[in-house]
């Protein structure tokens, strides 16, 4: 704005500076530049000379003087009370030392008036900063609160305890988010936590049960030969040596048993291989004692993918199981049954309770005298084949059979057709 207002009063002072050279210039000044009305032609000895009617009484509207090798001067001149803040373009009419000085200009505001502008200006700008401060803290403190909620819920958790959960806030915000995501893990954690004390007792209760057996038989071996020391003249060598050696047999029974039960989760990362599970069944009755006590009901083509020797052990201690609790007969069949292959063992024993189906498969586990020690089984048979079973993807359940005892079911998936391997043998009825 004030530029404009110099260069208009640029073009009037040299307006009046030629008129005043050309010789025609009138005591009175008439404006050629709309707006700018104060004009003034002041001699060396500042004399005002002519002037613009609104500038005919006053003094000299400025004390500048443009010297010859620089003519042209704007200044702003506020020292006239009775015209006020002026804005002013000075020229010299000529370059001689004597030559008059054309002043052109008009009214400006005051300095007091723009100085208050500014100063009004100013204090709403520090007022628009404060109450953005302002604003914006008590957003942010508004924003954060759930967090710090979070951060002290958090901070309140212990490896003990991890069932508290974080505030979490409605809508679907980056904080409701993360509550939302805390909580997830919390809850995670403590399931693992659980899963770990779980593990950790069953450990306990594992090692407690293991270190029982084995002392059982140890303490019946040692019972024995301190009887013999003491009494050596009354001791029937025979009987001495065949009751230690069934005290030595159980004890490599149950330490291998334990050791398979290790080595169980150990294997599970080993690749499997396509078993025709009615071969398998067909191989491990070939080699009991008494082949012609069990029934065969074997469809053909019936493949899964397992450790061929880890499926062995299953369908050898389902046998011996049988084997201990039938009256006469034990069945086994093999069929499929929709997308997995099943292994039935039967045995028409005395059965087993309802309320004791699960608990049979827990290790060390025995329900009653007939399934004693002195039946030969160690106690970790079916903890054994349901470890394997579960580690082949499949499950394993306890039943009433149709002989009148147990029914043991096992079902694995069956092999990816493009994997399987082609079969020969045929289906096995051998009536009862």
């Amino acid at each position: 704005m004030a530029n404009t207002v110099w260069l208009e009063a640029r073009k009037e002072a040299t307006i009046a500076a030629a008129t005043d050279r050309l010789g025609q210039l009138k005591t009175t000044i008439k404006s050629d530049v709309p707006g700018i009305d104060l004009i003034q032609v002041v001699g060396p000895d500042h004399h005002v000379i002519a002037s613009s009617p609104a500038a005919r009484g006053l003094p000299p509207l400025s004390s500048a003087w443009p010297a010859a090798e620089d003519p042209q001067e704007d200044v702003q001149n506020c020292a006239e009370g009775s015209v006020g803040c002026v804005r002013l373009s000075a020229l010299r009419v000529t370059s001689a030392p004597d030559s008059p000085v054309v002043y052109a200009g008009k009214r400006a505001p005051a300095e007091g008036a723009t100085g208050l502008i500014n100063a009004i200006f100013l204090t709403q700008g520090i007022a628009l900063i404060i109450l953005a401060v302002v604003t914006t803290w008590k957003v942010t403190e508004r924003t954060l609160r759930p967090v710090e909620a979070i951060r002290a819920e958090l901070a309140a958790i212990n490896v003990n305890d991890l069932s508290s959960r974080v505030p979490e806030t409605s809508g679907d915000d980056e904080i409701a988010r993360l509550a939302r995501t805390v909580n997830s893990t919390l809850e995670r954690l403590e399931h693992a936590r659980g899963r770990m004390e779980l593990a950790l007792n069953q450990q306990r209760q594992f090692a407690a049960d293991a270190s029982h057996e084995l002392r059982t038989p140890v303490a019946g071996l040692r019972a024995q030969l301190e009887e013999a020391q003491l009494h050596p003249s009354e001791t029937d060598l025979a009987e001495l040596l065949g009751h230690s050696l069934r005290d030595v047999d159980r004890l490599q029974s149950i330490i291998a048993d334990l050791l398979l039960l290790e080595r169980v989760d150990a294997e599970v990362l080993r690749p499997k291989e396509p078993v025709d599970l009615s071969s398998a069944v067909r191989a491990e009755v070939s080699r009991r004692a008494d082949p012609g006590r069990i029934r065969l009901r074997l469809s053909p083509d019936v493949t899964i993918d397992a450790i061929h020797t880890q499926i062995g052990r299953v369908i050898t201690n389902l046998l011996d199981n049988a084997e201990r609790h039938a009256r006469h007969t034990v069945s086994v069949e093999v069929r499929k049954h929709q997308d997995g292959a099943e292994l039935l063992v039967d045995d028409d024993g005395d059965g087993i309770a309802l309320a004791d189906r699960e608990r049979i498969f827990q290790r060390f586990t025995r329900l009653d005298a007939a399934r004693s020690r002195d039946r030969g089984g160690t106690g970790l048979g079916l903890a054994i084949t349901r470890d394997i079973v579960q580690a082949h993807g499949g499950t394993i359940e306890v039943g009433a059979s149709p002989t009148g005892g147990a029914r043991f079911t096992i079902t694995i998936p069956l092999t990816e057709p493009s994997r399987s391997t082609p079969n020969t043998s045929h289906s096995t009825h051998t009536p009862a």
